[in-house]
């Protein structure tokens, strides 16, 4: 009989059940606001101790005339600008768009960004603990709408005495809930920037979506999202939805041209081994598990697939009609999971905006977040 192999003296440690940010951890730059009384959700029901983390740049004029909203995508949070450190596994996402002298400028305009309504870096979600029950809500989290994280959010802006946001800013998911701001409150929307996003999920972005919440609920540790507290989460299901969704994020042609077909160095793909294009999504799915959480992604997930604007409003073109504030709609030429056909009808239902801006870049979904430069000048076009 063979011996059995002695265990490592130095095992590597299994990451956390979750990447969420968690009571205890570091607060960071995060402030945090909590609603008073239970949130209605679209969906029905309510959601009690509803709270946004949310980071502020810059000093609220006196008349409260100079707040700038910024609204992350899927999985973006508060952290917008400034350094990784404790409580902020990242740099900033948006980092040289916001700052003395940039595109939005803090000696200038005060900057507000929350983390969404079902996040899991700071604010109200599937990891956070529920109220009176001692554990994290887990499975038993309500489904959420945008509809539903932009209330959340016009709590928020009511706790800071901002009647009026200057702008509203999102891209992606961000845009989802940026154009839902400026049809439920045209009167506290002053300007409005559309980056990357759509007036309504599309059947490909919906079936995107599915398969991405079929790999997170497949994996065995799962649970029906109860796992925050087992010290196992569905961490391979996570990183595969990463996987597939990076994919739709980039183009093509760039993937082409970075990758090819060139294995990973000193690994045969005839052997066991990675082309260099898999250990590139290898390297993404192991970031993503490191600092977010399954439920939120699942949750976040399922309110981007029910954003159609125009549901109990008469349709997409009625509830574009509300729009009064001044807006710019850019969409990126090689984004084939957002396509230019999407802004194009929000640039063409938008009463107050003018031709469809198109931002140039080789990376797909994701040059919203990269090609600050004309971002930049976007934003710096709608402030004067």
């Amino acid at each position: 009989m063979s011996a059995v192999p002695a265990a490592p003296e130095n095992p590597v440690p299994l990451p956390p059940a979750t990447g969420a940010w968690r009571e205890g951890d570091p607060p960071g730059r995060r402030r945090w606001y909590v609603a008073e009384k239970p949130l209605p959700l679209e969906a029905g029901g309510e959601l009690p101790g509803a709270r946004l983390a949310f980071e502020t740049w810059g000093r609220l004029a006196p008349d409260r005339s100079n707040a700038v909203l910024v609204l992350h995508a899927l999985t973006g949070d508060s952290h917008v600008s400034g350094p990784a450190g404790p409580g902020h596994p990242t740099p900033g996402w948006w980092d040289a768009l916001v700052g003395p002298g940039r595109a939005l400028d803090t000696d200038r305009w005060f900057v507000v960004a929350p983390n969404v309504l079902g996040g899991c870096q700071g604010s109200t979600g599937p990891s956070a603990r529920r109220p009176g029950a001692g554990r994290a809500w887990g499975g038993a989290f309500p489904f959420l709408t945008q509809r539903d994280q932009v209330a959340a959010e016009a709590g928020l802006a009511d706790a800071l005495g901002i009647d009026r946001w200057a702008l509203v800013v999102g891209g992606s998911m961000g845009g989802m809930r940026a154009v839902e701001w400026a049809v439920s409150h045209p009167g506290r929307t002053g300007a409005l920037l559309l980056l990357a996003t759509t007036a309504a999920a599309s059947a490909e972005q919906i079936a995107w979506a599915g398969i991405q919440l079929h790999a997170v609920r497949s994996d065995p540790h799962w649970q029906g999202g109860n796992y925050h507290d087992t010290g196992r989460g569905p961490l391979a299901g996570l990183g595969l939805a990463r996987r597939l969704a990076h994919v739709t994020y980039r183009s093509e042609p760039e993937l082409q041209v970075r990758f090819g077909r060139l294995p990973q160095d000193s690994e045969d793909p005839w052997r066991g081994g990675r082309y260099r294009v898999e250990s590139y999504l290898d390297h993404h799915a192991t970031k993503l598990v490191r600092r977010f959480d399954a439920a939120s992604y699942v949750v976040l997930t399922e309110a981007m697939n029910a954003h159609d604007v125009g549901r109990e409003r008469g349709g997409i073109r009625s509830a574009l009609a509300r729009v009064t504030a001044p807006t710019l709609v850019a969409g990126v030429d090689s984004d084939r999971l957002y396509p230019l056909a999407q802004q194009a009808e929000l640039a063409a239902r938008i009463p107050s905006a003018d031709r469809l801006r198109v931002v140039e870049s080789p990376y797909g979904h994701d040059g919203f977040l990269i090609e600050t430069g004309q971002v930049g000048a976007l934003v710096r076009e709608l402030l004067g």
